[in-house]
């Protein structure tokens, strides 16, 4: 899935990481030589040019929560009867806001629309992860209770 480039840090290495919209980081410049020549990460002017393109995150596309998010807050617990019909209907969070889907009983059928197209059956041993900005919906699959605990950065 393509992230925006937010801002750039060096890691422990002295390496050139791209801080993405997502919450998660991407080596720009690595490994010496270099696997890909990219000139513009030597410069700090090169680098602000590239502060707001896009690149492919990995961690995305395999729905993991960044490190350093915190829970911030959940919602009251859903069954099949109340959960509301903004969740039912294709929707996202905002960006930079993780979410996870705790299913306390029964199961809950989680529908991820492109760029990341999946489905996901959840029950109360596999909760889902909702990615920022992709949209989404829920379907319960008889009797459920769950709730919804949003993440956002420290």
């Amino acid at each position: 899935m393509k992230r925006t480039i937010v801002d750039f840090h060096r890691d422990k290495e002295k390496d050139w990481v791209a801080d993405l919209d997502c919450g998660h980081s991407q080596h720009v410049l690595r490994h010496r030589p270099p696997f890909e020549n990219r000139p513009w990460t030597t410069t700090k002017s090169g680098r602000r040019s590239k502060l707001g393109q896009h690149l492919n995150c990995p961690n995305c596309d395999r729905f993991e929560l960044p490190s350093g998010f915190q829970a911030s807050k959940r919602t009251q617990e859903f069954d099949a009867s109340s959960i509301p019909d903004g969740l039912r209907k294709a929707h996202s969070t905002k960006r930079g806001v993780w979410a996870k889907v705790h299913v306390l009983q029964g199961r809950l059928r989680y529908t991820v629309h492109p760029p990341l197209a999946r489905e996901f059956l959840l029950e109360p041993k596999n909760g889902g992860i909702i990615v920022p900005e992709v949209r989404h919906h829920v379907e319960p699959i008889g009797p459920v209770r769950f709730y919804l605990e949003f993440h956002r950065r420290k």
